[in-house]
Parts: structure tokens; C-alpha cells; sequence
């Protein structure tokens, strides 16, 4: 495992100082007898060889520690290749999850068309359902979950668009963003000006349960979950996925507008609807999902309106979401990336009044996280293998890990790319390239560096869970199964006949310990939203870290200072 090095700015109060008796005889010595200030100047300049090698050996001293420090942390980490690799892998899970027509070039020689015909029931006013992507081992497709997944993707993108080119995945990721896109466009009216309805989720929990049969075999109607005005937390979390892949897409000008269109009539259904949540949806609140929605909705359009809405809204926090839970980021929560794309405003940008104190706050905030994610904060427990526990034990914690390593990665390129060393944590000063050591901790262990020695990514690596809780993998390609027929498959010891590559499974226990078993999905369920973390981390860690896109996400955001005079022009002589 990667040990974490925590430095600390030098302690000058360390460095030994001449005693106020000492210090008044180099002063105040009277100098009526020759010898005797002749004697006081020898003893002054011993002295102040004492006191000058003491500060060599105290700098020497610290350089020496830090160099072998630094040295033994490098030699502990994975190559940024091996994140490369990984990143290829992550990636092609997507195409594994994919429902409806299948385009060309999927590459997923196991899976085919399916679940062709969702949406079109009689009476049903939506048509064509058939796209977009499975949430994990069953046929559910929920759009809340989907809608995180591709917010996650795209900011990725955005951020690392220069690092996707490089290892040749950008068009690969960008045509999994918009199989996404192009199916939230189809869940509600995006020609109107007011959304009065939206589908939430194709499919049911117990039915897909119970059917254990490859998606293509699929034969029973699947349940279409529509909401009617409450729902904000769907709509929020939908124009924010629209949104950040408008910037994606921001050379196809037809395209990007049109999910931007999509993107304020959802966050206009959201705020209108606010008062009206619903117990049917996933969310725990819709909050956070109004400031990520508008944060998002502010950077495609450059339209202040939307920043000063979260700026009303984060001042309004009647519920103080902060002090429940800070540092948990998840398809359930997205406080810190709403304060951390809010930090990034103000790091790079710096707008000022009248944003200028929720921006503060927020940068404040998003310190605290950083903070909590480091061990000697004990604000999480860890696993002797090192796995932080975001999701305090419970199951499946390996997403929750993975979003934070793309947290601590992404606000490290921040800090470096504004000239910022690092930021404190109480009394303490940490270097920027400690947020990387953790995020490296992180990943290392998914890839196979913990105490079972196995790689939790599927296909990669030497030794990788065979028996995925996934249906379609679960059974051989030929064999079509009825709703029990399926069973025996699920219930089998026997390898997965299909791998699902680049699938992150939920993980391991709280005590590192981990049970390849189809039946138990806490241990071997992938899921969407786990994946587009880690594919975002990936990414983050992968090839140089100056690769990082400081502008790209500025592209809508006018000059803040329209009016202020140029700078003046350089001298010469």
C-alpha cells in the first residue's frame, strides 16, 4: 500500500537561539577593557557558528527526510500506465451495460440487442425507451442513477479532455456520454416549455430479481416509473448530466443547445417542484441536486442568473447538509462536487461580490473534506488494507472510495494549476501532492494492492473476482432461459462464462476480507455509477498530471471584468 506522507511547513521555533543572558553580553558588554570586547566579539561569533550550523543541520536535516520520504512513496506507486490501462478496461464496462440497438463497434461480443421494445405500451406516451444503460447485474435502468453516471463522465472529460485523446479513448467516451443524453432526451418533453411529467425508472426491483435471464431474453413487460411534478431531485440531477455534456459537446453547436434546452427546462421543472418530493425517489433530499444542477447549468450557459440561484440556495441550508456528512460523494450525495466546482470558480476566476461569501464558505468546506480523507484525521475508518470507509461499513464501499479518490486527484490539479502549494487542516500545512497520495492509496487497492492481493476491476490483472453478480454474464450467450430457468445459472459455483470487462465490483468488508459468490451482490455487483468513478480517477491519475484542462469549462462563462482597462503593455527599452 501507498503510505501517505503528510509534510509539514519547517518550524523555525526549532532552531536554537541564544539565551537572553547571552544575547546581552554580544550586545550590551560595556567595551572600557580592549580584551574583554575582544574576548565578547569571539564568544558572539562562536555562537553564531553554532546557532548557523544548527540551521544547516535542521534544513539538511528536513531535505534529507522529505528526499527519502518522497523516494520510498514513488517506489510504492503504480505506474501511470498501468492507470491507462485500467482506464481502457473501466470504459469498456459501459458498453456491457448498454440497452436497446446495439451500435457498431461495441465491441462486447456477448451482449446483442435488448429491452427493444420498453416505452412502447399501449397507451404509454413515450416511444422509444430502448436506449440508455443498465444500472448493474439486473435490466433496471434508472435514470436517477444514469443521470450521476454520465455527470461523472463528462466532468471527467472536461477536465482531462487532453488525456482521453492521448490514450485514444475520446471519441470512445464521448459516444458514451451521448448514449446517455440521447436517452434522457427521450424520458420527458424537451420541445416544451414545461415539463409536467418525466420517467424515472424502466423496470422493477423484484421482477428483475426474480428473472435471472440475459437482458436480450427479456419476454415480460417491464414496468415504466413515471413521476408527475414530484420529483426535483431527478430533474435537478438530469439537467446537471445535460448540462456538463453540453460542454462535452460544445463544437456541435445543434447538439450542445439542444441539451442545454433540455438541461433549464428540467432545473425549471426542479425549483418549481421543490416542495413536492416524492418518497418514490432515490434521492435523501434535493438540495444538493438543485446546487449541482445550477452549478452546472452556470458553466454551460455563462448565465449569472443561475450562480446567483445557488448562491441564494447555499445560504438557505435550513438543513445544514455539511455537518451530516462531509466527504461523502456519491450518486446520493453531491455536496462536495457541488463545493468543489464552486472552489474552482473562485480559485481560478475569483468573481468576487455578491458570490464571493458562498464561494469562501465553500472553499472553506471543501478544505474539510480534503482533511477527512486523510488518516490522522480519523474523521473515517479504515480497513487494515487500507480502504477508506466513507459508507461507514456498510456494503459495496468501493464507489464511495473511488469518487473520492477523484475528489482528492482533481482539487490537486486545482491547487497546482492556481499556484497553490497546498492547504491547511487545523494548525497544519499539507502539501497539494498528499491529495494524489491518497487517491493513488485508493485506486492502488482496487487494482490489487490490498491484503487479498486481487484486482476488484474485472479482466484486469492477474487475479480478478470469475463470478459476477451480472446476468448476462452469468449465462452463455446460446442458452435462452425463462424467468426460474435462469436459476441455476445464478445459483451455479461455477465461473462466469462471459467476462465483464472493466466491471469495479461492489467490494470488499470492512475487513478486507471478500467472497467471489454470484449470489451475493454486496460482494460482486458492479454498478454504473461505481464505474464512472472510477473511470474519472483513472483518468485523473493517469499520464501528466499538466495535462490537466484549466479553461475548458470557462468556455460559456464571459469575462467577469468586462469593463476593467487592459493591462498595460510590456516595456521595452
Amino acid at each position: 500500500m501507498t503510505r501517505e506522507i503528510e509534510m509539514q511547513e519547517m518550524d523555525w521555533t526549532a532552531i536554537p537561539k541564544p539565551s537572553e543572558e547571552m544575547q546581552s553580553r554580544w550586545l550590551l558588554q560595556p567595551s572600557t577593557k580592549l580584551k574583554k570586547k575582544t574576548n565578547a566579539r569571539k564568544k558572539a561569533y562562536a555562537w553564531s557558528l553554532v546557532v548557523l550550523i544548527g540551521v544547516l543541520a535542521v534544513l539538511g536535516f528536513s531535505m534529507m527526510i522529505r528526499a527519502l520520504t518522497h523516494r520510498h512513496h514513488h517506489q510504492q506507486q503504480q505506474t501511470p500506465e498501468i492507470y491507462s490501462s485500467a482506464l481502457h478496461a473501466g470504459l469498456k464496462f459501459f458498453n456491457s451495460q448498454r440497452s436497446g440497438h446495439l451500435p457498431d463497434g461495441n465491441n462486447v461480443t456477448w451482449r446483442g440487442d435488448s429491452c427493444v421494445q420498453d416505452g412502447k405500451y399501449p397507451g404509454s406516451t413515450y416511444r422509444n425507451l430502448s436506449g440508455g444503460y443498465y444500472d448493474g447485474g439486473d435490466a433496471i435502468k434508472s435514470n436517477f442513477k444514469m443521470s450521476f453516471a454520465m455527470t461523472m463522465l463528462s466532468w471527467s472529460v472536461i477536465e482531462y479532455h487532453s488525456k482521453y485523446e492521448a490514450v485514444g479513448e475520446l471519441s470512445h467516451v464521448e459516444g458514451l456520454i451521448k448514449w446517455g443524453t440521447d436517452y434522457f432526451l427521450n424520458t420527458f418533453d424537451s420541445s416544451a416549455d414545461i415539463v409536467n411529467e418525466m420517467v424515472l425508472q424502466v423496470g422493477d426491483e423484484g421482477t428483475e430479481s426474480y428473472c435471472w435471464m440475459r437482458p436480450e431474453d427479456t419476454d415480460y413487460k417491464r414496468h415504466l416509473h413515471v413521476c408527475f411534478g414530484d420529483c426535483p431531485n431527478l430533474a435537478a440531477e438530469m439537467a446537471a448530466a445535460l448540462a456538463s455534456a453540453s460542454i462535452v459537446f460544445s463544437e456541435n453547436v445543434a447538439y450542445s443547445q439542444k441539451l442545454i434546452q433540455g438541461a433549464k427546462i428540467l432545473y425549471k421543472y426542479a425549483e418549481s417542484s421543490m416542495k413536492g418530493i416524492s418518497s418514490n425517489t432515490d434521492s435523501s433530499s434535493s438540495w444538493d441536486e438543485l446546487l449541482w444542477g445550477g452549478t452546472w447549468l452556470y458553466y454551460a450557459t455563462g448565465d449569472v442568473s443561475y450562480l446567483d440561484r445557488v448562491t441564494t440556495l447555499a445560504l438557505d441550508d435550513r438543513s445544514d447538509s455539511f455537518s451530516r456528512d462531509p466527504g461523502v460523494f456519491s450518486w446520493n450525495t453531491k455536496l462536495a462536487g457541488a463545493q468543489l466546482l464552486l472552489t474552482r470558480l473562485r480559485l481560478f476566476l475569483s468573481p468576487g461580490y455578491p458570490s464571493e461569501e458562498v464561494l469562501r464558505k465553500f472553499h472553506d468546506q471543501i478544505g474539510i473534506v480534503m482533511c477527512s480523507y486523510l488518516p490522522s484525521f480519523n474523521k473515517f475508518n479504515r480497513t487494515k488494507g487500507g480502504l477508506i470507509q466513507l459508507n461507514h461499513g456498510d456494503p459495496q464501499p468501493l464507489q464511495y472510495a473511488a469518487n473520492a479518490a477523484f475528489l482528492a486527484a482533481l482539487y490537486s490539479d486545482y491547487l497546482d494549476a492556481s499556484d497553490t502549494r497546498g492547504w491547511t487542516c487545523g494548525p497544519n500545512f499539507y502539501f497539494a501532492y498528499v491529495l494524489r497520495d491518497f487517491s493513488r492509496s485508493q485506486i492502488d487497492y482496487i487494482l490489487g494492492k490490498n491484503p487479498r492481493n486481487i484486482s476488484y476491476v474485472v479482466g484486469f490483472g492477474e487475479r480478478y473476482p470469475k463470478r459476477v453478480h451480472h446476468r448476462g454474464a452469468s449465462i452463455p450467450k446460446d442458452r435462452k432461459e425463462s424467468c426460474e430457468g435462469g436459476w441455476k445459472w445464478r445459483e451455479s459455483s461455477k465461473e462466469n462464462p462471459n467476462v465483464v470487462e472493466g466491471a469495479m465490483v461492489a467490494g470488499p468488508d470492512g475487513h478486507d476480507g471478500f467472497r467471489d459468490d454470484r449470489t451475493n451482490p454486496n460482494y460482486t455487483e458492479p454498478t454504473l455509477t461505481g464505474n464512472a468513478g472510477l473511470v474519472a480517477a483513472l483518468v485523473a491519475l493517469s499520464g501528466d498530471k499538466n495535462m490537466f484542462e484549466k479553461n475548458r469549462i470557462f468556455y460559456a462563462v464571459p469575462p467577469l471584468f468586462p469593463d476593467a482597462p487592459p493591462p498595460p503593455a510590456p516595456w521595452t527599452p
